[in-house]
């Protein structure tokens, strides 16, 4: 007697529903792209409980004749691929005919939908067809879950609390609400509003909606093309760092999608803009060929795989590293938040450089140099005095300005090493008493894998005795005093190399790695000379707002902030 069957079609929706629905938000996510890809233009999601009790979805989208909302529960039944070669062509969210078979199959669905001049209302409960009658005419379809795993009891269990649910349901209607700045979002959960999109189509005054006038006011916008790929988008500034990567929002055509190798090049991209653990807020567009993309790796659709993808890196990282240069001012210690310059944060995107935060030209002493940020550059600042043996002090006729003095050290010896690293000819000074290095076994055969890094750099050593070497020059940018101490750090650096060598983040890592140890410290009193020194010699820099580890080296208290901190200014 065989002992294999072939599942009835119920017990195959519930195994789908393991993989399509996962939690509540699984849901709304299955419901909700069915409703974009419907061609809606308004979509409502209704809670109860966080979804737990009830999931409510309305659009107003172009609905469906009878025959389809009976067509749409069966397994693999889809209006949106016909043939093998459409899977290389999808331009929908939903295309696997999954989604509605296994959401019925482990709850309860009413479903009332039209297209014409009649309705028709559905009752599913456990992916069996309990009632099916006509319905009011209104264009567009509203479906209610309940009972959510009522049939699964071990997928029951771990749905989490109404809070967590709800925390779920609202980060993915935040993304798809920054995909879709076209179509109005609302949420509710018991009758409250949770957040409310307009729909006007305007990317920016998404942002604002969802995450406020300050992140909003600080956005940069980029836009990029290449043969075969188009970004377009905003990438926060440097101030807006956030303790996870969940606030970096992607899209490729208008599908929300997780890939590794976009998050990297964009990181990458913010590297010295910002400190190890934190991340950007950046919401980017991506336009490609549908064959270059393979959506079909996963029933949620949302990991992905990209054809070139070395060329969409490069394109990303050069895009957001050069926005990022462009747009660096001074922060404010203390954020605006004067609500009427909102209005002018919603203007298109070829005269964002008019709105508040661009930049704005001063006078810094008379360097005559070609600058590119302005602001820091031609700013005229006093030097007044140090305080906590940390902050130099400085006014002018606009404000007061505190610099952090490690960080900003930090930068003039990161650029200074920088650029000695990246000329071909290197200028080298022979030691008086070489340094002799002694390594461990381990750490000499790591070594000897990567001399010639050392070599390229200026160095001039031998090997002496067991798993030691001795250098008898150095390139003449180390600084004198802690010339042993800088060795040892770029020995520890050439150590710990894997995988395949990258020679620009190498230096990178090498003038970042000296920068900070050569710097002045904190709690290290300075002279004023020594102040003046330090700021002519900031003012040089490219980059002079941030140390190469992300953090401000000035920030401005204005005279309206010291005012309204005073009560001079009470508006």
């Amino acid at each position: 007697m065989s002992v294999i069957k072939v599942m009835s079609e119920n017990l195959a929706n519930k195994i789908a529903a393991g993989e399509v629905v996962e939690k509540c938000a699984s849901v709304v996510k299955e419901l909700v792209e069915n409703s974009i890809d419907a061609k809606a233009s308004n979509i409502k999601v209704n809670l109860q409980k966080g979804g737990l009790d009830s999931i409510e979805v309305i659009d107003d989208g172009i609905g469906m004749d009878e025959d389809d909302a009976i067509l749409a529960f069966q397994r693999h039944a889809t209006s949106k691929i016909y043939k093998d070669d459409d899977l290389f062509f999808i331009d929908t969210l939903g295309f696997r005919g999954e989604a509605l078979p296994s959401i019925a199959s482990v709850s309860e669905v009413v479903l009332e939908t039209c297209m014409k001049d009649v309705g028709t209302h559905i009752h599913i409960k456990g992916g069996t067809l309990i009632e099916k009658k006509p319905s009011s005419a209104r264009i567009g379809t509203k479906i209610t879950i309940t009972n959510l795993f009522y049939n699964t009891p071990a997928r029951l269990k771990y749905l989490k609390s109404d809070t967590t649910e709800l925390a779920n349901i609202t980060a993915f209607l935040e993304k798809e609400s920054l995909a879709k700045p076209n179509i109005s979002f609302t949420l509710t959960n018991n009758e409250k509003v949770i957040f409310k999109t307009s729909g006007s189509g305007n990317l920016l005054k998404s942002i604002h909606e969802i995450y406020g006038l300050n992140t909003s006011s600080k956005m940069i916008p980029i836009h990029a093309l290449s043969d075969d790929f188009e970004i377009d988008g905003f990438i926060g500034k440097p101030e807006l760092l956030k303790s996870s990567k969940s606030h970096m929002t992607t899209f490729i055509n208008g599908r929300v999608v997780r890939n590794n190798e976009i998050n990297r090049a964009i990181n990458d991209a913010y590297y010295t803009y910002k400190p190890d653990g934190k991340y950007p807020i950046v919401i980017i567009n991506i336009y490609v060929d549908p064959t270059l993309v393979d959506v079909n790796i996963h029933p949620t659709k949302q990991d992905v795989k990209i054809s070139k993808m070395n060329n969409l890196y490069s394109l990303l990282y050069e895009t957001i590293k050069n926005a990022l240069y462009d747009s660096l001012l001074i922060p404010d210690a203390i954020p605006k938040e004067e609500a009427d310059k909102i209005k002018n944060s919603f203007i298109p995107i070829d005269n964002y450089k008019d709105i508040e935060g661009s930049q704005t030209t001063f006078d810094f002493g008379d360097t005559k140099e070609p600058v590119k940020n302005e602001e820091f550059k031609t700013l005229v600042l006093h030097p007044v005095g140090l305080c906590l043996g940390t902050y130099i002090v400085c006014d002018n006729e606009d404000g007061i300005y505190l610099l952090d003095q490690h960080a900003a050290q930090e930068r003039v010896n990161y650029e200074n090493y920088l650029n000695n690293l990246k000329k071909e000819q290197v200028n080298i000074t022979d030691l008086l008493i070489p340094i002799n290095i002694e390594l461990s076994q381990s750490d000499y055969l790591k070594f000897q894998m990567y001399h010639e890094v050392l070599e390229k750099m200026g160095f001039i050593w031998e090997e002496f005795g067991i798993n030691t070497i001795i250098i008898k020059s150095h390139p003449f940018w180390l600084k004198t005093g802690y010339e042993e101490a800088s060795i040892r750090k770029i020995i520890d650096l050439i150590i710990n190399l894997e995988g395949n060598f990258d020679p620009i983040k190498f230096r990178e890592n090498v003038a970042i790695t000296l920068a900070c140890k050569m710097a002045i410290k904190a709690n290290e009193h300075i002279s004023m000379l020594e102040i003046e020194g330090l700021l002519n010699n900031l003012v040089k820099c490219d980059n002079p707002y941030n140390c190469p580890h992300g953090r401000p080296t000035i920030i401005k208290f204005s005279i309206y902030d010291l005012e309204k901190m005073f009560k001079r200014a009470m508006n």
